[in-house]
């Protein structure tokens, strides 16, 4: 491929990708929608892969983009979790509510797969699990709009949620060869206790290291450590995301992790600032692999798979499930008030990137690469379809965006033709673009401690600078 083609491409997809979360912005649209159209629109148009041909990278490409976006998913949830006193309540609530509705899910999805297919329990909770995880990549930019204590319930459950929903996961891809249930519990422990221990060494050294790093490329320093320790964890079969988690919890909560003649080696006042900046990079950064994702997802899509109404029906039965659950434990955690709470449970990227990593048969449970063919660690479901993903995170998103513009008190369609015009009283696009732009990040970045302080503090002191 010319490379200056190449060039032009991808600068074009982020720039769309942009415009697309400006929409998001205006209409609860979510943008990965968005971003899976644009993908099936390059395959109908300019670029359809052979996905079967020897040698084809692009689901390489695919795996390695899903695996740095699960690090950097991990690390964006993690800065947004505040250990505060006052809200030991919610965070505890959303946690309970997180865990249970993830297992209660996963279970009743997956003997709705038992029932259409006959696999195992096994094989059916490996494909459950994704879709019973909610998409906090999704959630977060889009609860805006909400009273305070349903916005912090749901960043904290949604957040929960990924973090929960990628363990289980990940625990049953690397147990599913284990001998028995005291084989799987040892193996388990063993794990864990070895990848916390690691995870608090390396996540206190770090933080360390980073009060002490004074140049301007320490961010993506930090960022290359926490891929190497990924990996290298991987490789030594480990809870690596752990590592990952602890880190973010850490940094974000320094005046908790470090005390006594350990507060010099973590002052919330000497890291403010580079806190700040970390966040920001690592959101510009996940937006950046979250664009590339779903929009190469876009391009591998069967589209014979989106008349199939068997595929439709599948999904219908999987999104009743998942808010069926949802009814019933947040009458128990949550408000009376349900709505919209109710709705708001959209699938995304971790689902996406979860179904990409079950185990084919040409890589063990712990993702080594063999030589040939093992049945054994092959954990797919031959009936399991690639549509009801996509018919999954289409239905979900679209509950999701029809509760929150019902929710402003806005009427569907006025905001949908209300997005796709522009009056001649409106601003100029440049200026909606600015607003938009600003109000997103500062929404995305609210649970950061003293975040609006530090933008006009250094506001303030350019404008004496200048």
């Amino acid at each position: 491929m010319n490379p200056y083609l190449f060039i032009i491409a991808a600068s074009s997809v982020i720039i769309l990708s942009f415009l697309f979360n400006i929409i998001a912005k205006r209409t609860n649209i979510p943008s990965v929608l968005m971003l899976i159209l644009l993908g099936v629109i390059i395959q109908l148009t300019l670029w359809k892969p052979d996905l079967d041909a020897p040698g084809n990278g692009v689901m390489v490409v695919l795996e390695i983009l899903g695996n740095v976006g699960l690090i950097f998913i991990v690390l964006e949830a993690a800065l947004d979790l505040q250990l505060k006193r006052e809200k030991i309540g919610l965070i505890v609530r959303s946690f309970f509510m997180a865990l249970i509705t993830l297992f209660a899910s996963a279970f009743a999805i997956a003997w709705l797969f038992i029932l259409l297919w006959e696999v195992s329990l096994f094989n059916a909770l490996i494909y459950a699990v994704p879709l019973s995880i909610m998409s906090s990549a999704i959630i977060i930019p889009s609860v805006g709009s909400l009273v305070a204590h349903k916005k912090e319930f749901m960043i904290y459950e949604s957040t929960f949620s990924d973090i929960l929903g990628i363990m289980f996961f990940y625990f049953l891809k690397d147990n599913g060869h284990a001998a028995g249930a005291s084989e799987v519990v040892g193996s388990v422990l063993f794990n864990i206790g070895i990848t916390v221990i690691i995870a608090t060494i390396a996540s206190y050294l770090l933080v360390g290291l980073f009060q002490q790093l004074k140049m301007h490329a320490k961010y993506f320093l930090m960022f290359s450590v926490l891929l190497l320790l990924y990996a290298l964890g991987k490789r030594a079969h480990l809870s690596s995301l752990l590592i990952i988690l602890f880190f973010g919890l850490v940094l974000n909560n320094t005046q908790i992790f470090f005390r006594g003649p350990l507060a010099r080696f973590g002052s919330r006042e000497k890291i403010k600032d580079s806190l700040h900046e970390l966040h920001v990079i690592t959101l510009e950064t996940a937006f950046v692999l979250r664009t590339f994702f779903f929009v190469i997802f876009g391009i591998t899509i069967s589209l014979v798979s989106l008349v199939d109404w068997k595929l439709a029906l599948i999904s219908l039965g999987i999104v009743g499930i998942l808010f069926g659950a949802r009814f019933l434990f947040l009458k128990i955690f949550a408000s009376k008030d349900l709505n919209p709470l109710l709705w708001i449970a959209p699938r995304g990227l971790i689902t996406v990137l979860l179904f990409f990593a079950i185990p084919n048969g040409m890589v063990d449970a712990h993702g080594e690469v063999m030589e040939v063919y093992n049945p054994g660690y092959d954990y797919r479901i031959p009936q399991f379809d690639q549509g009801i993903l996509l018919f999954t995170i289409l239905i979900s998103s679209i509950i999701m965006t029809i509760s929150l513009i019902m929710d402003r008190g806005d009427k569907v369609k006025d905001v949908l033709l209300e997005s796709i015009k522009m009056k001649q009283s409106d601003d100029s696009i440049v200026d909606r673009i600015e607003d938009t732009y600003t109000e997103e990040s500062l929404s995305e970045l609210e649970g950061f401690q003293q975040s609006e302080e530090h933008i006009v503090e250094k506001k303030t002191g350019d404008s004496d600078a200048n």
